[in-house]
């Protein structure tokens, strides 16, 4: 199934993500990245050093969930976008992507992960209050 276009669209309209891990004891855990969005296949890319806690976390547990919104007061324009997703680590074509976003880090070592979603839902008040768009994975 593809992604519907609005989905797509808000993605692209924001460039950092709140990444939620969690421990081998069911501790949660949040960080902040920036990230770049493979539209072709389906994926966030994001860096993250090898030693931070949500870096560590993704090493042994895979799921993982990511949010992005806007940030507004005002009820009718509220956006967000929520994902479930498996953390891996990234490839060539992620790196390739990444430094498109941000040519800055084509100078920065890059740990790289990809988050490929298994759900988003995209909460829009624009579309009317409440309105949600929800992608699945067939996988």
């Amino acid at each position: 199934m593809m992604v519907e276009e609005r989905i797509v669209k808000f993605i692209a309209k924001h460039h950092v993500l709140s990444l939620a891990t969690c421990d081998d004891m069911g501790n949660p855990y949040i960080a902040t990245c920036f990230y770049a969005y493979d539209k072709e296949r389906n994926i966030f890319i994001f860096t993250s050093d090898d030693n931070t806690r949500h870096a560590q976390q993704m090493t042994n547990r895979q799921n993982v969930a990511l949010g992005i919104q806007l940030e507004t007061r005002i009820v009718g324009r509220i956006q967000g976008l929520q994902v479930c997703g498996i953390a891996e680590r990234g490839d060539e074509k992620a790196k390739m992507r990444y430094i498109k976003r941000f040519p800055y880090a084509a100078v920065a070592p890059l740990s790289l992960w990809m988050v490929r979603p298994t759900m988003m839902k995209l909460t829009d008040n624009t579309l009317g209050f409440g309105k949600k768009l929800i992608w699945q994975s067939e996988e």
